[in-house]
């Protein structure tokens, strides 16, 4: 009798993003220049809003842990993928594939969640300043950051428990460069469908919520501001708009990939990339370059080392 409930496959075979050597060579190219350029600023923003007693109000404690997240997040996927251009087979094991795809939906969500945080935090600035120092005091931004890290741990540990629950027997080659849920999903040697809802829910569901009432609660925030005529007009209008393009960033992708069947379109891999890859680096170089503070809290630190 065959035993449904066992796992016989112990790895993966990715195929890749893509089967010409010339692409990927030049993908290979890219984006390890990207890499090697983009992520030591991840850890300058980080060292800068540490290093920099000016800097403690809860926008920058909170940008600090969006550059920790974002350069532990493109660890999950951009290193392996590197060295899988450069090799002939390119296999991960089963435990492997399974760790990969827990960390890839703990920080996902993690951020996800932080950005909503950072929402907030915008929203009683502009709309609530009288009451700001008293709601986002720093036990309150401790406990809040602590609540989107079990947050992004809930809802990798859900996908993570249904996946495993999936007999896989046969066959083991994943069309992607990582192991996500959707493509690991088809594998499996049994009716999917269930767990596809659960995971459309658990996923899709909570990333197009989370997008919409992001951009509602912006809405609300921008025409305060508009209506407004205070000094710092300007400014809360350029911090808005920055953390709309990266709402737009982070969540356009994962809306694309995981509020849907699962089923394969052309432009996914590429989707993929800049949602695991390009954009997770890219989110707090944004905020920085558009934050007059940050900036000069760089080139003073700059200029300390170097002097």
């Amino acid at each position: 009798m065959e035993n449904k409930n066992s796992t016989v496959v112990t790895e993966f075979i990715l195929l890749g993003l893509t089967q010409s050597r010339e692409i990927q060579l030049l993908v290979f190219v890219l984006i390890l220049i990207f890499y090697l350029i983009i992520l030591p600023g991840n850890f300058l923003i980080i060292l800068t809003i540490r290093s920099d007693p000016g800097l403690t109000a809860p926008l920058y404690f909170f940008l600090g842990n969006l550059a920790f997240l974002d350069a532990s997040y493109s660890f999950i996927v951009a290193p392996r993928m590197l060295a899988d251009f450069l090799s002939e087979r390119k296999v991960i094991s089963y435990r492997g594939c399974i760790t990969q795809l827990f960390f890839l939906h703990f920080l996902g969500g993690g951020e996800g969640l932080l950005l909503v945080v950072m929402a907030f935090d915008r929203y009683i600035a502009i709309c609530r300043p009288l009451h700001y120092s008293t709601v986002m005091s720093p036990r309150a931004c401790y406990v809040m950051l602590l609540a989107l890290w079990l947050g992004g741990f809930i809802h990798s540990i859900i996908q993570v428990a249904l996946i495993l629950r999936l007999p896989f027997c046969g066959p083991n080659q994943l069309d992607n460069f990582f192991c996500d849920v959707p493509q690991v999903i088809k594998l499996a040697c049994t009716d999917t469908f269930v767990v596809e809802l659960l995971m459309v829910f658990n996923s899709g569901l909570m990333t197009l919520l989370c997008f919409l009432g992001l951009l509602a609660s912006y809405a609300v925030i921008l025409c305060r501001v508009r209506g407004s005529s205070s000094e710092g007009k300007s400014k809360a209008m350029s911090t808005c708009t920055t953390h709309i393009i990266v709402i737009f960033l982070m969540f356009g992708p994962g809306i694309f990939i995981y509020t849907r069947p699962f089923r394969a379109f052309p432009a996914d891999k590429v989707v993929s990339l800049f949602h695991t890859v390009i954009f997770p680096l890219l989110n707090p170089v944004i905020y920085t370059l558009r934050n007059q503070e940050v900036k000069a809290s760089m080139k003073k630190l700059f200029h300390q080392h170097i002097l």
